[in-house]
């Protein structure tokens, strides 16, 4: 959501669509020449992961890149970014088809804090490949952040603490 347009991606099509937040109505379509994984917004542009190591950012009416960083741990590549949320100045990403999500500074591309989720899959979601950690939720108003997969039927809310 950004300046009441929710804008929703395809997956493989390279279509988003913008819609109002009033009425729900279409209100335009843009196109992207990569796979949308994930969208988040900084306040001023869409955020856009495409299942690389590469974070782009989108120009909220037009759909063009504007910006992108690649990130990186310790100088190597993370790829696999897909859901996004952007909290107090930082990425979170979560890494498909792992239980990490990683905090990423949105300037450098430096992948910050590595947070490990695993154990919350649950038992019935385990035996089914795809069905992994895969959605992240931050309610601003509350500071209160949400995890979730995959066909999960929990959401979890959790609190990250600074390690010694």
């Amino acid at each position: 959501m950004l300046n009441d347009k929710l804008t929703l991606l395809t997956w493989r099509e390279g279509t988003a669509f913008v819609f109002q937040k009033d009425d729900w109505g279409e209100m335009s379509q843009f196109n992207y020449s990569t796979e949308g994984w994930g969208l988040t917004t900084d306040g001023n542009a869409l955020i856009m992961s495409d299942g690389s190591n590469t974070l782009y950012w989108l120009d909220p009416k037009s759909g063009l890149v504007i910006k992108e960083i690649h990130v990186t741990l310790d100088g190597n590549p993370m790829s696999n970014l897909n859901e996004l949320e952007y909290i107090n100045g930082n990425i979170l990403a979560n890494v498909y088809m792992t239980d990490l999500i990683l905090r990423i500074d949105p300037g450098s591309g430096e992948v910050l804090t590595q947070i490990d989720l695993s154990g919350l899959e649950p038992e019935a979601n385990k035996a089914i490949l795809g069905e992994v950690l895969n959605g992240i939720a931050w309610d601003k108003e509350t500071g209160r952040l949400f995890v979730t997969g995959k066909n999960w039927d929990v959401l979890y809310e959790i609190k990250l603490i600074p390690a010694d």
